[in-house]
């Protein structure tokens, strides 16, 4: 009988049920150690910092996915107003259209810095400059308000030790988020009782290049655009001249008594010219001009270019267009607006034919009427164009 059990006591010894003789299983390894005295504030970028400050170390080196993440206003939600210090609002003599966005700048200058006054170029700006611009778009272009519009985009010029980097980012609900590849955005308006319906255009990073970059033939060089006297010679949200205020508080240099300013285009107190000039080198000479994108155009719409010359169009052929379906010849025919091509291009949307080639989706009436209307009072005696 003892050979029966045999069997089934080896069974059980190699099963480890033999009692104390039978091996143990190895005990489980231990979990690895925490790591030694972490730190929950310390952020994995500039950008994840909190900070009820400007974020100006996330400014000067990061692209942060989230505008807020740069602490540029005291509700993150509302990039129209109340700038976090020492950001400061200002506006332009006249507006760069944009479809009849409303456009909300700030200026942030880092402490101790300022800028340097020029007589008709950018000024001077130091290395942590912020430049901040919202773009809001009206339910209906004969109402203001917040009620009225929707925000859509805001664009940031950050001066960097590097350069300039321009950043978009796209609003999304109570935050906007960078969009470097830009995105069209679909929008509806009321505009003189009948609605556009249209793809407003956020840029994307290289889209910014077209407008604001520079280049004399070798080197090239980004540069705002608004930030010059005669569009900034204007009092601002404290009632007081935006210049002079600067001047007060140490943010510029110095500011002469007479400068000139370019005229808002809807301001009837100002000459014809005056206000035509106004528009055109606001919206269009950052391009048109010498070491700008449209240099090879040869027209020159800048402020100080003389308007009764062919360098501002008169009586100048455009290189490279056909003149489109009216096939025009000129830029500008003195004494007839319908026969120029400078407000025909501003009129039209086709991208062969449409001025500016980027920035708009619909046509400014009032402009290309003001332009036209300008243009016919122009003595025909400026040129011979033939």
């Amino acid at each position: 009988m003892k050979y029966l059990y045999l069997p089934l006591l080896l069974g059980l010894l190699s099963c480890g049920g033999g009692g104390e003789s039978a091996s143990e299983p190895s005990p489980p390894e231990p979990p690895p150690p925490p790591p030694t005295n972490p730190d929950p504030t310390d952020p994995a970028t500039p950008c994840d910092a909190a900070t009820s400050e400007v974020n100006w170390d996330a400014l000067m080196s990061e692209n942060c996915e989230l505008l807020s993440q740069y602490g540029l206003f005291i509700d993150p939600a509302v990039p129209t107003r109340d700038a976090r210090a020492p950001g400061q609002r200002y506006q332009l003599t006249t507006a760069l259209f944009s479809d009849y966005a409303s456009k909300y700048r700030f200026l942030f200058l880092p402490p101790g810095t300022q800028m340097t006054y020029h007589d008709s170029e950018t000024f001077g700006l130091p290395v942590g400059t912020v430049l901040v611009k919202t773009f809001a778009l009206p339910a209906d272009t004969a109402l203001s308000g917040d009620d009225n519009e929707t925000v859509i985009e805001t664009r940031l010029l950050i001066h960097r030790e590097s350069g300039w980097v321009a950043l978009p980012y796209l609003w999304q609900g109570n935050d906007a988020e960078f969009t470097p590849a830009g995105t069209l955005v679909a929008h509806q308006m009321i505009h003189q009782d009948e609605t556009l319906a249209f793809n407003y255009e956020v840029p994307s990073q290289p889209q910014c290049k077209m407008c604001h970059q520079l280049s004399d033939g070798t080197t090239a060089r980004f540069s705002p655009i608004g930030i010059k006297a005669r569009l900034l010679n204007r009092p601002g949200d404290n009632g007081s001249n935006q210049l002079q205020h600067w001047l007060s508080q140490g943010w510029l240099d110095r500011v002469p008594e007479n400068i000139p300013t370019a005229a808002d285009l809807y301001d009837t107190t100002a000459s014809l010219t005056e206000r035509a000039k106004g528009y055109l080198d606001v919206n269009c000479a950052h391009c048109h001009r010498a070491e700008g994108f449209a240099s090879i155009s040869g027209l020159r719409l800048g402020y100080f270019v003389d308007h009764t010359t062919m360098e501002f169009g008169i009586c100048k052929q455009p290189p490279g267009y056909d003149g489109g379906a009216a096939g025009l010849d000129y830029d500008i025919v003195p004494g007839n607006g319908l026969a120029s091509i400078l407000p025909y291009r501003m009129e039209h949307l086709e991208p062969k034919d449409k001025m500016p080639p980027v920035g708009r989706a619909v046509v400014h009436d009032y402009a290309v009427d003001l332009i036209r209307n300008w243009i016919d009072t122009l003595d025909p005696a400026l040129g011979s164009c033939q």
